[in-house]
């Protein structure tokens, strides 16, 4: 359904994909995982037609998204991170008027609403005007939106920023019936918990190349059984980095300025000891 290969785009002197590939079935969910300026949104980009690839291919549903933009955009429903709704209009009015971006009207539009408010359990709340909404219903309208026209394709991107974690589960849900409905989803998001809970297979993206590809269950194999740990906060990088290079049951995945990716045997024990040492160091 999803098919990225040699993907490559550079703006000015920075390369934001270097050659990025992957494929996505029906059905299935691919989580695409990086810290800000990896190169996912820039990948996403391409994939919506909004960004015209230097060199590679996208299709979508056996469609390239470079030569045939319009009817790639038929199979496809993107969830955009931000909140894409107009506060001053109820439930059902949003969706009708994507629903005639979309092309839908009459009866199929009506119908189309009303499968999608059911989908995100608002159908009784279809006729409010959703500045009342909690953050939480405005996610789930947010993707109701995406899926009025029953793509093949959807793209989501961080879907769960900022909610709580019961939020976040009905969300996730919501993500997993899209699938079982035989859409092909790639997910973007900076959760790696989030990622193991509901991916199919996994793509690490950062500096523009997937670094890994693949299950969970082969990512840890190829790991050699060790945990895959992602750390994020506002410790002292240098003097982290320096502590974990220094030890050998350490591998560095990924660093940066405010997140490490790393694989670990024993990571409880193993990796206390060394953010303390780190920390004592800084």
């Amino acid at each position: 359904m999803i098919d990225v290969s040699g993907l490559r785009k550079k703006y000015g002197d920075i390369e934001a994909l270097k050659g990025v590939s992957f494929r996505v079935g029906a059905g299935e969910i691919f989580g695409l995982l990086g810290p800000n300026g990896a190169g996912k949104s820039t990948a996403i980009g391409i994939l919506c037609g909004l960004v015209k690839p230097d060199a590679g291919q996208a299709t979508l549903n056996g469609i390239d998204i470079s030569r045939k933009p319009i009817d790639a955009r038929r199979v496809l429903g993107v969830v955009p991170q931000e909140v894409a709704l107009y506060t001053e209009l109820s439930a059902r009015d949003n969706l009708a008027f994507f629903g005639r971006l979309y092309g839908l009207g009459g009866t199929r539009l009506s119908s189309a609403i009303d499968r999608v408010l059911a989908k995100v359990n608002l159908s009784d709340r279809a006729k409010e005007p959703i500045e009342g909404f909690s953050g939480g219903m405005l996610r789930r309208l947010n993707i109701a939106a995406g899926l009025l026209h029953d793509p093949k394709v959807v793209l989501m991107d961080e879907p769960t920023v900022g909610l709580d974690p019961q939020t976040r589960a009905s969300i996730l849900d919501l993500v997993r019936s899209i699938a079982a409905g035989g859409a092909a989803v790639v997910y973007t998001t900076h959760y790696l918990d989030e990622a193991e809970r509901l991916c199919d297979r996994i793509g690490i993206i950062d500096h523009g190349s997937i670094l890994v590809e693949g299950t969970l269950q082969e990512l840890r194999q190829a790991a050699g059984a060790r945990e895959i740990i992602a750390l994020r906060g506002t410790f002292t990088i240098d003097a982290v980095t320096r502590e974990m290079t220094a030890r050998p049951e350490f591998e560095l995945l990924k660093v940066s300025d405010t997140e490490l990716l790393l694989t670990v045997q024993h990571a409880e024990q193993q990796l206390a000891a060394a953010l303390v040492a780190s920390t004592m160091a800084g």
